[in-house]
């Protein structure tokens, strides 16, 4: 395995060519084991990964938590290279039921001095408001990251899940590193308008979500069962005949990758990977075992005919089902 790197845009800083996304250690999937999680993120800034990637609202604040006693108990050198992504702004109440997002100028100092703390950093690497606040121009809570960039509590500003004239408005504001938004084999929308977006202003994309959730990694059965607690129960691509459909699609992806000699995973990120090397894969991983399938795709190279082949296995609008429910879905912007 290689690990290369990849630079966040024209204005970010080089990353390593995938990193690793640390919601599902603490919330959403289901039960997780916090001394695999760290040893996890220990394997990972072990193999050479950089960016990790947070939210202040994961797992109410604890996600931030378990990557600050990650860092504080890694060597001090692979601690140094850690490069930390925090997205803040959506609002929770203590039954964990999402209220909206919050984009005002004194909200994001609030928020970014909590996760200060929690961290136990004293800046954070790129910080993003998670979902557009409708209620707050874009150009007002850019300008509030912009003011802690020049405080030295933030190096650099990101943006996440908005469409392609509010990365031009933010863009105009201040200097936008990159995009976080969900890109996989079967969640393409970015590829209209998105991508060339920011492809023509200098910024590159973080991408989640590369193995949809679990769903195209090769592992996940349509017998599987879900406690309520976890995201996918309640994912429309998860249910039903969509969910039947959708590993179908799986079954298609897995002969290719069975003649290449690699996972269905592997296969599934390498494809993003090959997409532009703006683009840097997030992997989901909550285990070493998970981690290190991932970091194979690394080793992986498509050619033209594989991606001929990847392209009549799972077409750009194969996927059967929305990527969140509808109530979430309100909050994205097209």
């Amino acid at each position: 395995m290689t690990m290369h790197t990849r630079s966040l845009g024209t204005t970010g800083p080089q990353v390593s060519a995938l990193g690793l996304g640390c919601m599902g250690m603490t919330a959403l999937y289901g039960d997780a084991d916090p001394s695999e999680s760290i040893a996890t993120v220990h394997a990972a800034l072990e193999a050479g990964v950089t960016l990790l990637d947070t939210g202040d609202f994961y797992g109410m604040g604890s996600n931030e938590l378990l990557i600050g006693e990650a860092l504080r108990t890694a060597p001090p050198a692979r601690r140094e290279q850690a490069l930390v992504s925090v997205k803040f702004g959506a609002l929770r109440d203590p039954a964990g039921n999402w209220t909206g997002y919050d984009g005002r100028p004194a909200a994001v100092k609030n928020f970014a001095a909590y996760s200060l703390q929690r961290l136990g950093v004293d800046h954070i690497d790129v910080y993003r408001l998670a979902r557009l606040d409708p209620a707050v121009p874009i150009e007002e809570t850019v300008g509030a990251v912009a003011e802690l960039v020049e405080q030295g509590y933030v190096r650099h500003i990101g943006l996440s899940e908005v469409g392609a004239d509010t990365i031009r408005r933010a863009a105009a504001t201040a200097p936008i590193t990159d995009l976080q938004i969900e890109y996989s084999l079967i969640s393409r929308g970015i590829e209209r308008a998105v991508l060339p977006t920011t492809r023509e202003l200098g910024i590159a994309i973080t991408a989640y979500g590369v193995l949809s959730r679990g769903l195209i990694s090769g592992h996940f059965t349509a017998d599987r069962q879900l406690p309520a607690t976890d995201f996918r129960a309640h994912a429309p691509r998860f249910q039903g005949e969509n969910l039947r459909h959708n590993l179908d699609l799986v079954e298609e992806l897995r002969k290719i990758a069975e003649h290449k000699g690699v996972s269905v995973a592997q296969i599934a990120i390498a494809w993003v990977l090959a997409q532009g090397r703006d683009i840097v894969p997030l992997v989901g991983a909550r285990t070493r075992e998970r981690l290190a399938e991932s970091l194979g795709a690394l080793d992986v190279t498509l050619d033209v005919a594989d991606l001929a082949a990847i392209e009549r296995a799972v077409p750009a609008t194969a996927a059967a089902g929305d990527r969140y429910p509808a109530a979430q879905m309100a909050h994205l912007e097209p």
